[in-house]
């Protein structure tokens, strides 16, 4: 098959195209997932912590926005940042900050609904022994947060995959532009209605590469954090 070959050859010789959409991509999908863990993590551990008016409401509300159409989020990000919206006066359409946006909404109800569930089922667990410690709220939900770490691998797995995933929020918001804000998904989506189904293959399997990479290193983490606790 010429196009397999030409695709690995793309990629022994770190084609500069290639590499230029890699780098953008990881650059754009770590951001979006570390501001994801940010805001995603608290609001799931106090949603997992607390009992409060409105509770059941909001868990929900996560759950269901866990299957957020990309497109809908890339059309009201592009409405917010066009230049006739409330955020057009900073320029950020069309650049990398707005696909990091648009991914960071994406992914971060998939981090708190997750996160959530496995602080609850600890606290259901250590309630009684965080409380006769007379451990503070804030205590108790950074060290069940700090318990769950490696079972929370999980749950950046998922933030991860979506994403590295991505197509239509990032098509929409970025524009695709050359060197600019093309990455991974939306090059091959393009470079395959092109018909350069070599450069498309070579993403195609780098995109796999990283995917398989780390969900490897997750795995070994837990892994290692098994056997660890075995020995306890």
């Amino acid at each position: 098959m010429p196009e397999l070959t030409a695709a690995l050859q793309l990629i022994a010789t770190f084609d500069g195209d290639l590499l230029a959409i890699i780098l953008l991509s990881l650059q754009v999908n770590l951001t979006a997932l570390a501001f994801a863990l940010v805001f995603g993590l608290p609001l799931g551990a106090v949603v997992g912590l607390y009992a409060f008016p409105g509770r059941r409401l909001v868990i929900v509300t996560l759950n269901a926005l866990m299957g957020l159409p990309p497109v809908v989020v890339g059309l009201v990000v592009y409405l917010l940042l066009s230049r006739s919206g409330p955020f057009g006066v900073l320029g950020l359409l069309f650049t990398p900050t707005a696909m990091i946006i648009a991914q960071t909404i994406l992914v971060t109800p998939i981090i708190a609904a997750l996160s959530r569930q496995v602080v609850a089922d600890l606290w259901a667990e250590y309630d009684e022994q965080l409380r006769s410690l007379g451990a503070s709220s804030w205590q108790s939900m950074t060290t069940l947060l700090w318990d769950a770490r490696f079972s929370l691998v999980t749950t950046l797995l998922a933030g991860f995959g979506r994403a590295s995933a991505e197509v239509g929020a990032v098509m929409i918001v970025g524009g695709n532009i050359d060197r600019v804000t093309r990455v991974m998904t939306t090059a091959i989506a393009l470079e395959t209605s092109k018909g350069n189904l070599s450069l498309a293959l070579g993403l195609g399997i780098v995109l796999l590469l990283i995917t398989f990479i780390v969900n490897a290193a997750a795995f070994g983490v837990r892994e290692a954090a098994a056997r660890r606790a075995a020995l306890i």
